[in-house]
């Protein structure tokens, strides 16, 4: 009795202990996400200005000297002048800088002045380029000037139409939001009804020993990759789109959409038919003596009773669809264009984040987080109007 008592005692700590911990560690997982994801709405991206010297052995920045330093020589905020000088052959290459700190524009913050012949680029938003010439390119001395970027608009982060990470340092993400919207909206509309049919054949028409065979054969196809899903759209849904509709390329909208349903239809089979199965056979033989046919009592009466799973299943299938990656960037184009044509390429969040996370840096790699946060937010609204309008239900039945 007391060996009995010790095992369930410890059993109930442990599990408590692991509850405490699973909530702490994804308390931490959302906290890091939410905070590197709105940092570029209230933070510069550096205190001051920041150089890097390339191919520049020994350099002396306001009077301190630097050797062989392969990082970032950071220069204080609010400085307004900054002196370089190395050596460079024979001679000692000067190069001044006025910083004007009330000046807004980038391309107008810096103004340099130098003893010899330089090329000043400004290839990007709050990045220079100060190249020495030499016989060869790939042996130029270069000096990069990093302005710190100031905290982005947050409504122009959100409104914003252009994507440009790369270039003046533009993140526009509503093309995206859209994307991700049309495409996901278009595989509920085109799985679900299809979903709630095969649910409802197979728990009230289908046979059991048949109906444990298709229910095999859809839980196996939920465990399917989403790779290969996308694979699949690739090789056959993209080439169908471009044929049917005559186009140049099929990677469009419409086969996202058509991918997004096929995967989304297991997720919902399986839960619909479940909370089907559920329901009490008193229910039926309620509807059938009142004289409702099988097909009345399965739509009329069965289905509103199984409401409450079949909308869980269908808040499982949207949260698929908006957080699918590998599917939609091998069949929807990934162009992030706002267009409302089936037959035009777009770009989801997701893809965003898969493409671009690996070779982010800086505010881009911290727009990215901030994409995340979106979906999150986004994710977190569609089911919340679910389960609003789930409540709503149950109070009229």
């Amino acid at each position: 009795m007391k060996r009995k008592k010790f095992t369930d005692v410890f059993f109930k700590h442990l599990v408590t202990v692991m509850a405490l911990f699973s909530v702490l560690a994804l308390g931490a997982i959302l906290l890091f996400v939410f905070a590197q994801g709105t940092m570029p709405f209230f933070t510069s991206t550096a205190d001051g200005i920041r150089l890097v010297a390339q191919r520049i052995d020994e350099i002396t920045v306001n009077g301190t000297f630097y050797k062989d330093h392969n990082t970032f020589i950071y220069i204080p905020k609010n400085a307004d002048y900054i002196s370089i000088s190395f050596p460079s052959g024979d001679t000692e290459e000067t190069l001044n800088i006025t910083i004007n700190n009330n000046e807004k524009d980038p391309q107008k913050k810096l103004i340099f002045s130098h003893n010899s012949e330089v090329d000043i680029t400004y290839p990007e938003a709050y990045v220079y380029t100060v190249s020495w010439t030499a016989a060869i390119s790939a042996l130029q001395k270069r000096i990069h000037v990093i302005i710190p970027e100031p905290p982005y608009n947050f409504w122009s982060f959100l409104s914003g139409l252009e994507w440009r990470p790369s270039k003046d340092k533009v993140f526009g993400i509503f093309p995206m939001i859209a994307g991700t919207l049309l495409a996901s909206l278009g595989a509920v509309l085109l799985g679900v009804p299809i979903a709630l049919l095969c649910a409802l054949f197979m728990a009230e028409f289908l046979k059991d020993k048949a109906a444990s065979i298709v229910r095999a054969g859809v839980e196996l196809l939920a465990g399917i990759p989403s790779v290969v899903y996308g694979f699949f759209g690739l090789m056959v849904i993209v080439p169908f789109v471009r044929n049917a509709f005559n186009i140049p390329s099929g990677n469009t909208l419409l086969s996202a959409i058509i991918v997004l349903a096929l995967m989304i239809l297991p997720t919902v089979i399986t839960i619909a038919e479940t909370s089907i199965r559920a329901v009490p056979l008193s229910v039926r033989e309620a509807s059938l003596s009142l004289g409702a046919s099988k097909m009345q009592t399965a739509w009329r009466v069965v289905l509103p009773h199984a409401n409450s799973g079949v909308i869980a299943g269908v808040i499982l299938g949207i949260s698929r669809a908006v957080g699918e990656t590998m599917a939609v960037i091998l069949v929807a184009g990934n162009s992030p264009q706002l267009t409302l044509n089936p037959l035009a390429s777009v770009r989801t969040l997701t893809s965003t984040i898969a493409m671009e996370m690996g070779y982010a840096s800086g505010r881009h790699s911290e727009m990215l987080f901030s994409i995340g946060v979106t979906l999150f937010s986004i994710i977190l609204i569609l089911n919340s109007f679910i389960l609003w309008f789930r409540r709503r239900m149950e109070q009229e039945l």
